[in-house]
């Protein structure tokens, strides 16, 4: 009985390793599946962009406008910008506009793709209230 049982084992140890041990593969090994990256320039952000963009155009029109009428810049870090003029205004705009952009790009190469349309919604949103704060001061 103690060989009978001893065959059965070595046999089912041997047939065991003999699959174990057949491992390799002929074909090339499948790699796994690099994550997609979405692309940044989708209608949404094409159309949050452009809102954005006319946002700080119109920003830059009704603040020039303000300092016209006697006003000054509210924000400290603009206002050494918005007092050099229609020229100073336009580098300002554009560095805050790009710093925006720059921003949610970051956002979205870093596969944060809910954090970029939040961040996004929130510069529009904060930008059209600086345009709205802006109207109500200049009239």
């Amino acid at each position: 009985m103690k060989y009978l049982l001893s065959a059965i084992a070595l046999a089912v140890l041997a047939t065991s390793t003999l699959q174990a041990q057949n491992f390799l593969a002929t074909s090339t090994p499948q790699l796994p599946e690099a994550p997609v990256q979405q692309p940044f320039l989708t209608i949404e952000n094409k159309v949050n962009l452009s809102i954005l963009a006319g946002f700080v155009a119109a920003d830059a029109i009704t603040t020039q406008r303000g300092l016209n009428q006697g006003l000054h810049e509210m924000n400290p870090v603009m206002r050494p910008f918005v007092t050099r003029g229609a020229a100073g205004e336009a580098a300002g705009s554009a560095l805050g506009y790009g710093a925006a952009v720059g921003v949610v790009y970051l956002l979205h190469r870093t596969h944060h793709y809910k954090a970029e349309r939040i961040t996004m919604r929130l510069m529009v949103a904060g930008e059209g209230g600086f345009v709205a704060s802006n109207i109500v001061a200049i009239r």
